[in-house]
């Protein structure tokens, strides 16, 4: 029940078969394309237009768009019931059982089984076509002829009525099978140049999952890699923690040692003076001068037991405490070593960049440890040098990188414009093109405000418009020819990453306009 429904929904309403290329008028009805041209060229001649189910007027020939969902459904529909255009055409003559048609005619508008075909031949020259159980839509709806002829300028099927009292009268006509053939050769040549744009296609595609594979799998590599650096890293953090517990155990056992033993020593000077204490209340109780005076005189002994009793409560008067140091140290050179292992374990090394003074700009204060560049109105006094920035607030690195993967952050102040990157030493020290990214020799992300640009040779290119923390990480892998900025806020994301084939030692350069600075970390 629900299947005839939905056949009757795709019965197109001039052919009463199903639609054949599905178009639509504004007013939202649908017609195959064959009925609904030749419904419009009927109209043409009365001059004006409508739509044959709601008679919606339209002042001009209406456009007819292609309902490509309206066709997909049908084709769907059709495929759900493959058997239905065999077992839907019977011969018309065979009434008492259903035979399956063979050809049908559209003259006379009938279908027709072998036997029947055989009598209906030999009477008549009819135009025979596969078995169809709509005949409306094979014939002229102006003059009720059989479509024999198209017309390739109006792009319609005709009767040859059309052509020669109709509105097509001298236009330039072809055979429907000639046409046909036609359109099929132009459609195949047609195919012949999508094919190479489809391999094209398939070819990006393949490399496109060849790529994911790949990222899947070093995702899966990295993973991996990642889980092994944190469970060696937790145990050096358990092989830290028993240094720094062994070093306050060791300190605990040396201090209570010596206190352990300087209470034995004064339990016994205690021993010594009680029993002193005793002999002195014993002689205190003689009545006889003569015995008292003849004892030995015990007041002036014990100076020895003074003086060490002094001495320990001289060394132990003070609150007693653990030496701090040799626990920091150890902790600190526990962490130092597990840092160390992690980023040998990533591949990359965190150099210890120190700003060039003989490089930095009369106007470019340094700080005393190297770190720190600033803008500034007062000028520097230092000496001349021939490796000095002359007319750019710029400073350079001692060091340089040659070779290798390196890492290391920046943080900007973001007061005015600050630029860090990286440059070949023999970037100019004056004129135009010595500004950071104003040359070839260097590679520059400038932050100013809050608005980030990639500079490389004065060609500028705008990142962010906003940008969420004031610290930098810049990544060097020398080798590969990779120089990566990165913001890092959380979570971390990446600026831009420039290509190329770097040919010289690399030292990290600064700008800073009046009034910025750059830190080091």
């Amino acid at each position: 029940m629900a299947s005839a429904d939905l056949r009757e929904e795709l019965d197109c309403s001039i052919c009463l078969s199903l639609y054949t290329d599905p178009v639509s008028l504004r007013c939202g009805h649908n017609f195959c394309r064959s009925c609904i041209v030749s419904a419009l060229d009927a109209q043409e001649a009365a001059g004006g237009y409508s739509c044959p189910d709601c008679r919606a007027e339209y002042p001009e020939r209406p456009a007819l768009e292609k309902n490509r969902k309206l066709g997909n459904i049908v084709e769907r529909f059709l495929s759900t019931q493959p058997d239905m255009e065999e077992t839907k055409v019977f011969c018309t003559y065979c009434i008492k059982s259903q035979v399956p048609a063979v050809r049908s005619c559209l003259q006379c508008e009938i279908s027709l089984c072998n036997d029947h075909l055989t009598a209906h031949n030999k009477t008549m020259d009819h135009i025979l076509t596969e078995p169809t159980g709509s005949f409306k839509n094979k014939k002229c709806l102006i003059h009720q002829k059989v479509v024999e002829l198209y017309c390739p300028q109006d792009a319609v099927c005709l009767c040859v009525f059309c052509c020669l009292v109709g509105e097509h009268r001298g236009h330039q006509v072809e055979l429907l099978d000639e046409a046909s053939e036609k359109k099929k050769t132009k459609l195949r040549e047609y195919l012949e140049k999508l094919n190479p744009q489809k391999a094209e296609i398939q070819k990006k595609v393949q490399n496109l999952l060849n790529n994911r594979g790949k990222i899947q799998e070093k995702a899966s590599d990295k993973r991996k890699n990642v889980s092994k650096i944190f469970m060696d890293i937790k145990e050096q953090l358990e092989t830290a923690e028993k240094k720094v517990l062994s070093e306050i155990s060791r300190q605990e056992e040396e201090i209570v040692s010596q206190i352990s033993d300087q209470v034995k020593k004064l339990e016994i000077q205690e021993d010594e003076l009680c029993r002193k204490m005793r002999d002195i209340e014993e002689m205190c109780h003689i009545t006889d001068p003569i015995r008292l005076l003849q004892e030995s005189d015990i007041t002036g002994c014990g100076d020895d037991d003074d003086e060490d009793t002094g001495e320990v409560n001289r060394k132990f008067s003070s609150e007693i405490d653990l030496d701090e140091v040799p626990v920091s140290l150890t902790l600190h050179r526990s962490m130092r070593d597990i840092v160390t292992s992690v980023t040998l374990g990533l591949g990359f090394q965190v150099p210890d960049i120190l700003l060039d003074l003989d490089t930095a700009y009369t106007y470019v204060e340094v700080s005393e440890d190297l770190k720190i560049a600033t803008g500034s109105e007062k000028e520097q006094k230092r000496p001349e040098s021939p490796g000095r920035f002359l007319d750019y607030y710029q400073v350079l690195s001692r060091s340089g990188f040659s070779s290798g993967r390196h890492y290391w952050e920046v943080k900007c102040n973001q007061i005015e414009r600050c630029d860090i990157g990286v440059s070949y030493p023999s970037i100019g020290r004056e004129g135009d093109e010595s500004g950071a990214g104003d040359n070839d020799k260097s590679w520059c992300l400038v932050v100013d405000g809050v608005v980030c640009e990639a500079l490389h040779n004065s060609a500028k290119l705008i990142l962010r418009k906003k940008i969420w923390s004031a610290t930098f990480g810049v990544f060097l892998d020398y080798e590969a020819g990779r120089l990566s900025f990165y913001e890092l806020c959380d979570p971390i994301r990446h600026l831009y990453t420039f290509t190329t084939s770097f040919t010289e030692p690399l030292h990290a350069i600064f700008y800073v306009g009046n009034g910025a600075s750059v830190t080091i970390i």
